[in-house]
């Protein structure tokens, strides 16, 4: 006979005559320890969980690169909507707050400016997005196979990842014929996606966590999204804006992590974005979201290890 307990866990109880007589009377949890089982699906130690992880490292890139092969497949341009996406958003920006409200007063280069700003975004947005659904849109794969269920969110966010980088070409492409010159300072830009892909990944397994049990979340993260890209300096220019505002105001926008990330890709790429437009101690800044967001999302989401897929 067999029941399933309040955590989802089925647990199994023998007939009388199937335990030994030498055993009656020991608790379910005795017999266990005296027999070596252990309960199905059981959360690993982390030490544990991240070498299973990485065992199934090659599993986690193919994942992510047959989503992006299959995403646009029934899209009559296909992969094509992975940069024309980032592209019109910037067109509708530049239309409204470039030329309409003149967030581009004071900036130089203003569309490579524009544009830098969608292309990071749009990558910490679209991961946020796929973190969400990733494990309650994959509960067919996740309750047929047995692998640590972070696999999901990280293969994602290497998804949105894998499309960003087949659309800096285009980023590229387009600082340069704003008039911009190909510098060392260019080479910054690695290590800054680097330090975004480790905070986007956490932020992936936060809400992916927080998603798998709160389904509605989805439909309300568009909005939260919205009001974080208006606070992070997309389309326009923080230092500007914040020239008389109260100090506590400017230095929640200057330390906001994804307008930090923007800053950093914007002085690599634009030359008129010069140090001086920097918030002070910018790359340590960077680094602590990084690491901060990076652990802190992996191990909450390990916490709930044998929660994905049960009820």
């Amino acid at each position: 006979m067999s029941e399933t307990t309040h955590d989802g866990a089925v647990a199994v109880s023998l007939p009388p005559a199937a335990i030994p007589s030498a055993d009656e009377g020991l608790s379910a949890a005795e017999l266990a320890a005296k027999y070596g089982l252990a309960v199905s699906g059981a959360r690993p130690g982390l030490r544990e969980y991240v070498r299973q992880l990485w065992d199934r490292r090659h599993f986690i890139v193919a994942f992510a690169t047959a989503k992006v092969q299959a995403q646009y497949t029934e899209a009559r341009l296909g992969q094509l909507w992975q940069v024309m996406t980032p592209l019109l958003n910037a067109a509708v920006y530049y239309l409204i707050f470039g030329l309409l409200l003149g967030t581009s007063r004071g900036i130089d280069n203003f569309i490579a400016f524009l544009v830098t700003g969608v292309f990071i975004f749009t990558y910490t947005q679209s991961s946020v997005m796929s973190g969400v659904r990733a494990i309650a849109g994959n509960l067919g794969l996740i309750r047929a196979l047995h692998f640590p269920r972070a696999s999901m969110p990280i293969a994602f966010t290497l998804m949105q990842l894998q499309q960003l980088l087949m659309s800096m070409g285009v980023l590229f492409a387009i600082v340069l014929m704003t008039g911009e010159v190909p510098t060392w300072s260019w080479l910054l830009a690695a290590p800054a996606l680097l330090l975004q892909s480790l905070f986007n990944t956490g932020l992936a397994l936060i809400v992916a966590r927080l998603g798998s049990k709160m389904t509605d979340l989805a439909q309300l993260m568009p909005f939260i999204l919205r009001t974080w890209m208006y606070m992070s300096g997309v389309m326009y220019s923080i230092s500007n804006l914040t020239g008389r505002a109260p100090y506590v105001f400017k230095i929640l926008l200057e330390v906001n992590p994804v307008s930090v990330y923007i800053d950093l890709m914007r002085f690599a790429l634009i030359d008129s974005f010069t140090a001086e437009q920097l918030p002070p101690h910018v790359w340590p800044i960077a680094l602590f979201w990084a690491v901060f967001v990076g652990v802190a999302g992996f191990v909450y989401f390990w916490k709930a290890e044998e929660q994905y897929g049960r009820g």
